[in-house]
């Protein structure tokens, strides 16, 4: 065999060993792509997307769609070398490290665990954000989440339970408890109010020490939320908590008379207190390019993704910054009626 033949057989061994490699050899990143978006307005399955019962409604029209990011690899699902690197140039996509979005260690049933809780988050705090924007009142309740194998509330307190007063004093907030629990030395009594099962009683808890020589009864607290009236969201597997200010700005549209869109197809994105308040998300440049492909014009923007968000607008998407839900109202009102100012990212 001639030098030249050796070469070209060495050569050709070698691509096709590399390119085995690259195939089958894992990478700890994740490819995150443009997801469906959801018409908030509209309908999954013959059913509204909103169903709101109790409460007069009213008719909508437009679009007011959330938006959302595929992703492959993650926990349980390997990512090769090669699918890393064709994502890597293609313009729609962008490959993160893994760690970057998933907690290590955790499994793929976890991490669904986890978007499901957050997902039912997501749309109580915008059912209570929604409800502040109108000025329709609520009632708030301190709920036990879980309790700590071997503390003080193990047996005594159970999941459901309602905390309604520390020591004689109402609770209504959660962190509020919490700190009535714990501003005590350890050791002493803590005197719970509880209704269960729609009788109250009370429960008395010997606390023990915790983090920093805190008093504490190994309980988990989290805030409840008690409406006038019942909504129900249903959105199929779609998980996480960025939805929430679209779930939010679709009840009020449906809660009040008119059209908040004037017609258009307006989408975005933003996780939401209850107070209103808009936070920042993963994947805005993404949910961008998915909501431009589904026909969308106008963009609800997150205040703190704005700079990303301008620099990976596509053509044909207005982008509107909103830093509150009453920043939203106030830009759509202005949209539709072209009265007012409409905030802009850039």
């Amino acid at each position: 065999m001639s030098r030249r033949s050796l070469t070209l057989l060495v050569a050709g061994v070698l691509v096709l060993a590399l390119g085995i490699i690259g195939a089958i050899m894992p990478v700890p990143y994740v490819i995150l792509s443009p997801g469906p978006t959801v018409n908030t307005l509209g309908a999954q399955d013959g059913k509204a997307l909103i169903q709101i019962d109790g409460h007069r409604t009213y008719p909508t029209s437009g679009h007011l769609n959330l938006t959302t990011v595929t992703y492959q690899g993650g926990p349980g699902a390997r990512l090769d070398l090669f699918t890393a690197l064709r994502a890597w140039f293609d313009p729609k996509q962008a490959v993160v490290p893994q760690e970057a979005l998933f907690p290590p260690n955790e499994s793929q049933q976890q991490v669904d665990q986890e978007n499901a809780a957050q997902m039912t988050g997501s749309q109580e705090s915008a059912t209570a954000a929604a409800l502040s924007e109108l000025k329709i009142p609520y009632d708030t309740a301190v709920a036990v989440g879980d309790t700590t194998k071997g503390m003080p509330a193990d047996g005594k307190l159970k999941a459901g339970d309602v905390i309604v007063a520390v020591d004689g004093t109402k609770v209504t907030d959660a962190d509020k408890a919490a700190q009535l629990i714990s501003g005590r030395k350890p050791g002493k009594e803590v005197r719970l109010t509880v209704r269960r099962g729609g009788k109250t009683q009370d429960i008395t808890l010997k606390t023990a020490a915790g983090e920093q020589h805190k008093a504490m009864v190994g309980v988990a607290v989290k805030q409840q939320f008690e409406f006038p009236f019942k909504v129900h969201i249903s959105v199929g597997d779609i998980g996480g908590p960025s939805a929430g200010t679209m779930f939010a700005l679709g009840m009020i549209d449906k809660l009040t008379p008119g059209d908040l869109t004037g017609g258009r197809f307006v989408a975005g994105t933003g996780e939401i207190t209850p107070d209103g308040q808009v936070g920042p998300i993963g994947g805005i440049q993404q949910k961008l390019r998915g909501a431009r492909d589904a026909g969308a014009t106008v963009f609800l923007t997150p205040k703190d993704n704005c700079k990303d968000a301008a620099a990976a607008r596509p053509d044909g998407l207005r982008l509107v910054k909103v830093d509150t839900l009453h920043d939203a109202v106030q830009a759509l009102d202005a949209l539709r009626t072209g009265k007012g100012k409409v905030p802009a990212c850039g």
